[in-house]
C-alpha cells in the first residue's frame, strides 16, 4: 500500500533539486577544487595530446626498421631543435618585424582617415595603445637579439617542462595505452570499440595532416612574401602557420594583414601582395589541402563556420582552436550511430501511437 502511495518520480526530482541546491550553495568550494584539479591535469593532458599527435610519426619510423628508442630520440631531438631555432633566431627577428607591422597598420588607418574624411582617431589611438602594450610586454622577454629566459614566468616554464617530459613517457607507452584501452573495450562492447577505433582514425588523420599543413604553410608563405619583397615575410609566414588553428578565417586574417602593410609601403607591393595571396589561397585550397588531408575529414564550410562561431562564443580563443576537431568528432559520432538514432526515433513514434490508441479506447 505504501508503495502505491509514494510517487518515486517526484522523490527523484526532489533529491536532484536538493543536490543542485547544495552544489550551488557550495559553489565557491567546488570552483576552487575544480580549478586546482585542472591546474594539475592540464600539463598532463597537453602532454598526452602531443604524444597522441606524434605517435603516427613514431610508427612511421619504427615501421622502417628503426629501434623504438632511436625513433623517440629522433622525434624529441627534432622538437628540441625546432623550439631552440624559433627561440634563439626567429623570435628576435619576429619581434623586430612586429614593430614595423604595427606601424604599417596605424599608418594605413591614418591614411584612410585623411583620404575619406572619416574621423578614425579613437580607433587609431586605441590600436596605438594596444600595440605599444604588446611591444612592451614582449620586450621583457626579448633583449639584445636573444630571448631573456629569466623574464619568463617560472610557472610557465615549469608547466612546459612537465608537459614536455610527460609527453616523452606517453609517447614511449602509447602502444601499451592503446592496447590496454582496446582490450578493455573489446570485453565491454564490440560496438563501442569499433566507434572509438573510428574516432581514433579520424583524429589521427586530422592531427597528422594539421601538423604537415602548418610546416608547409610557414615555408610556403615565407618564401612567397620574400620573393615579392614584403618586409614582414617571416612574420607573415609564422602568422599564417598559427592562423591554421582558426579554420577558414585564419588565412583570411593573415592575407588582410599582409595587404594592409603592403598598401602603406607602395601600390606596386600592394598589387603583388593581393596577387600572391590569391595564388596561395588557390594552391592551398585545390592542391595542398586535398593532397594532405585526402578525402577524409571532409567538413562542410557552413558547419565549420557555425562551429567556429559557437566555440568562440562559449570558450573564447580555446573554443575556436578546438572547434574543428569537435566538429569532426560530432559528425563521426552522428554518422556511426545514425541507424541507432533512427531506430530510437521510430520506437518513440510507435510508442506514441500506441499510447494514443489506448487513450482513444479508454475514452470509448
Amino acid at each position: 500500500m505504501l508503495k502505491d502511495k509514494l510517487n518515486y518520480k517526484l522523490m527523484n526530482i526532489a533529491v536532484i533539486a536538493f543536490i543542485i541546491f547544495l552544489i550551488y550553495q557550495t559553489g565557491n568550494l567546488w570552483i576552487g577544487i575544480i580549478s586546482t584539479i585542472l591546474s594539475i591535469a592540464i600539463p598532463f593532458f597537453m602532454a598526452f595530446v602531443v604524444a597522441y599527435a606524434l605517435h603516427p610519426f613514431l610508427k612511421f619510423l619504427t615501421n622502417h626498421k628503426l629501434p623504438k628508442a632511436l625513433s623517440i630520440f629522433i622525434i624529441v631531438a627534432l622538437l628540441v631543435g625546432i623550439i631552440a631555432f624559433i627561440i634563439v633566431l626567429v623570435v628576435p627577428l619576429l619581434f623586430s618585424q612586429l614593430s614595423s607591422l604595427f606601424n604599417g597598420i596605424i599608418a594605413f588607418i591614418k591614411q584612410i582617415s585623411l583620404e575619406s574624411s572619416i574621423d578614425l582617431g579613437p580607433i587609431q589611438k586605441s590600436l596605438s595603445t594596444s600595440f605599444n602594450d604588446i611591444i612592451l610586454s614582449l620586450g621583457k622577454y626579448v633583449s639584445n637579439g636573444a630571448v631573456n629566459v629569466i623574464g619568463v614566468s617560472l610557472g610557465y616554464i615549469s608547466i612546459a617542462v612537465i608537459a614536455f617530459s610527460a609527453s616523452i613517457y606517453f609517447l614511449s607507452d602509447m602502444d601499451m595505452i592503446r592496447a590496454s584501452v582496446k582490450r578493455y573495450l573489446n570485453r565491454k562492447s564490440k560496438k563501442i570499440l569499433k566507434y572509438i577505433s573510428l574516432l581514433d582514425e579520424q583524429m589521427k588523420l586530422y592531427l597528422t595532416g594539421f601538423i604537415r599543413i602548418m610546416l608547409i604553410t610557414v615555408v610556403e608563405y615565407t618564401i612567397a612574401y620574400t620573393v615579392i619583397g614584403h618586409p614582414n615575410a617571416i612574420l607573415l609566414g609564422f602568422l599564417a602557420m598559427i592562423a591554421n588553428l582558426i579554420p577558414y578565417f585564419g588565412g583570411i586574417i593573415t592575407n588582410i594583414v599582409a595587404a594592409i602593410t603592403a598598401f602603406v609601403i607602395s601600390p606596386a607591393l600592394f598589387v603583388k601582395t593581393v596577387i600572391t595571396f590569391i595564388v596561395l589561397s588557390a594552391i592551398d585550397g585545390y592542391l595542398i589541402n586535398p593532397l594532405v588531408y585526402g578525402k577524409t575529414n571532409e567538413v562542410h564550410p557552413l558547419v565549420v563556420i557555425i562551429s567556429v562561431f559557437a566555440g568562440g562564443k562559449l570558450f573564447g580563443i580555446a573554443g575556436i582552436v578546438i572547434s574543428l576537431p569537435l566538429a569532426i568528432i560530432c559528425i563521426t559520432t552522428f554518422k556511426y550511430f545514425k541507424e541507432d538514432i533512427s531506430e530510437k526515433i521510430d520506437d518513440m513514434k510507435d510508442a506514441g501511437k500506441k499510447m494514443g490508441r489506448k487513450k482513444i479506447i479508454k475514452q470509448k
